[in-house]
């Protein structure tokens, strides 16, 4: 499996990349190719991709880890340069209307209607059961929650806002054969639920954990058991980035025992 960053908060070291806040990777595994959420902004998705050697054309489907704007604002972009039509694997959920209430009502959902979506070619196969969809990737489904979760925002039901539980919010798990890799957006259902999941799910050890693992802001004990249940799980690596944290992920760097961070052009190899 090849891993390439295509959208993080930081963009770093490579001339001609940008960073800017959101995720996006494309999975490269058994001949296919699997783009992994959109990030943000269209403009900046196309650009890394160019720059990183990416034709939206070769891609053969698309992932939605869950309906936030910084993981599905490069959606419009992406179709309209590709120009064909494209699988796209997601939750049924992702369309809710979400919102942030601070530090102002604002919008944090998919900023496209499905039905715009689907005239520049998007095939949505909406499910929350698991699903591999192709040879060795495997949607993970809505991840049960046995311990904490980072669930944010709010849902407009009914003219009222209730909190949203991003019950939308799944993993990609790619099979290696002898593990897996999993790939997290945000990490909404929580890390430890995650990895839990994915664990039950394929019944074989997780050797890297990959994505946003949504710990800014989390008290240590949190960050303690973070790393005590990932490690009793048997996770071998952890490469964290988009909205982990800069202390939180310092901390796993030091107590974890193998970490690294995201940036746009890092390329993951399993």
């Amino acid at each position: 499996m090849k891993l390439t960053v295509l959208f993080e908060n930081h963009a770093g070291y490579r001339r001609g990349l940008l960073g800017y806040h959101g995720f996006s990777v494309l999975v490269e595994h058994n001949g296919r190719k699997v783009l992994v959420d959109t990030g943000t902004e269209g403009e900046v998705l196309l650009r890394n991709m160019e720059a990183l050697g990416v034709s939206p054309e070769e891609i053969d489907a698309l992932f939605v880890t869950h309906g936030h704007y910084d993981h599905t604002g490069g959606i419009r972009a992406f179709l309209e340069a590709r120009g064909s039509g494209i699988d796209v694997y997601a939750h049924p959920g992702i369309f809710q209307r979400r919102v942030a209430l601070k530090p102002e009502l604002r919008e944090i959902g998919i900023p496209f209607t499905r039905g715009e979506l689907e005239s520049l070619g998007a095939n949505f196969h909406l499910s929350p059961e698991p699903l591999e969809f192709l040879p060795g990737f495997l949607s993970s489904g809505e991840i049960e929650r046995r311990h904490w979760d980072r669930a944010v925002g709010y849902l407009m039901e009914d003219g009222e806002y209730i909190q949203d539980p991003v019950r939308d919010d799944m993993a990609l798990i790619v099979d290696l054969g002898d593990g897996v890799a999993v790939i997290t957006g945000c990490g909404h259902s929580g890390i430890i639920n995650i990895a839990e999941h994915a664990v039950r799910l394929a019944r074989k050890p997780i050797k890297a954990l990959i994505g946003g693992f949504h710990l800014r802001g989390a008290k240590q004990e949190m960050l303690k058991e973070a790393v005590a249940r990932l490690k009793a799980l048997g996770v071998e690596k952890l490469y964290a980035g988009h909205c982990t944290g800069i202390e939180e992920y310092a901390y796993l760097k030091a107590n974890f025992g193998w970490a690294e961070s995201l940036h746009v052009g890092k390329i993951i190899t399993l």
